[in-house]
This record gives structure tokens, sequence and C-alpha cells, in this order.
């Protein structure tokens, strides 16, 4: 094997691993950024309260965006299984 076809397989992975961690990443950041200004403006300290918005709007997002998560990592490991059929000839 190559290595630069070593390192294309490599370069989607992360490209996938970041297309599909972002919205989850996006959302637990601005929930706890939310939180964080109206703790700052109540003068409420408390730092278990940010965690249960967050799980909460993390658990949204795994429903409405799932089942699109799932297809790229499938589609990312059917063409890992592809190129590795490709080497195997």
């Amino acid at each position: 094997m190559e290595q630069g076809y070593a390192l294309e397989i490599s370069r989607q992975g992360v490209e996938v691993a970041i297309m599909v961690m972002l919205p989850l990443l996006a959302v637990s950041l601005f929930i706890g950024l939310l939180v964080s200004v109206l703790q700052a403006v109540t003068s409420v300290q408390e730092t278990t309260l940010t965690f249960v918005p967050k799980l909460i709007g993390v658990a949204v997002m795994l429903t409405f965006m799932g089942n699109w998560m799932l297809m790229q990592i499938i589609s990312y490991t059917h063409v890992c299984f592809q190129r590795i059929a490709e080497v195997g000839r």
C-alpha cells in the first residue's frame, strides 16, 4: 500500500469524524454559553446546572441528526472496505 493511499483514507476518516461530531459540539457549546450568561446575570454559580441542559440538547440533536450521522459513518466504512478489497487484488 502506498503512503498516499493510507494518508487519503486517514484524511477522509478525520473529515468524517469532524463532520459527524460538529453539530453535537456546536449545540453543547451554544447551550453552555447561554447557561453561563444566565449564571452571570443571576449570580447563581452552580457547576452542575450546565450539565442537564447540555445533555438534553445533545439528545435532541442525536434524535434529529442521528440518522444522517450514521449514514455518514456507514458510507465511510463502505469506502474503507472497498479500498481494502482493491489492495487484496
